[in-house]
């Protein structure tokens, strides 16, 4: 039987929880260890409908105030407050000095660029 994900959020009333057995729904293989939720999941309910609501709406915060029915700051606010509980991705992430090493000797890179990388970290 499978419940639904806002019974889960309401039972954990946002404390931290680890996920230690996931089962695929298409067969019999289970797997167990120590799993965290992703940042969105680990949203309230009502938090995490806002958030499907502002994709759904191509993030048009117009349309958003029309939906709640609230008005601009409001949305404003509350997306500010979701975003203060996000890890942002680094997209453009510092490689390691063993990469920037590999780099060099594979002559993707000069030793200009490689010295530039490792004083950069």
């Amino acid at each position: 039987m499978s419940r639904d994900w806002q019974e889960l959020t309401a039972l954990t009333q946002g404390r931290p929880l680890v996920v230690e057995r996931v089962r695929l729904t298409d067969s019999d293989i289970a797997v167990e260890g120590s799993f965290e939720l992703p940042q969105l999941a680990r949203l309230s309910a009502e938090d995490q409908v806002f958030v499907a609501a502002f994709v759904r709406s191509h993030g048009s915060i117009k349309e958003m105030e029309q939906v709640f029915g609230v008005s601009y700051p409001t949305i404003k606010a509350r997306l500010n407050r979701i975003a203060a509980q996000l890890e942002f991705v680094d997209t453009d992430p510092v490689p390691s000095r063993t990469e920037i090493l590999d780099r060099l000797k594979r002559g993707e890179i000069d030793a200009q660029e490689a010295i530039r990388l490792l004083e950069a970290k």
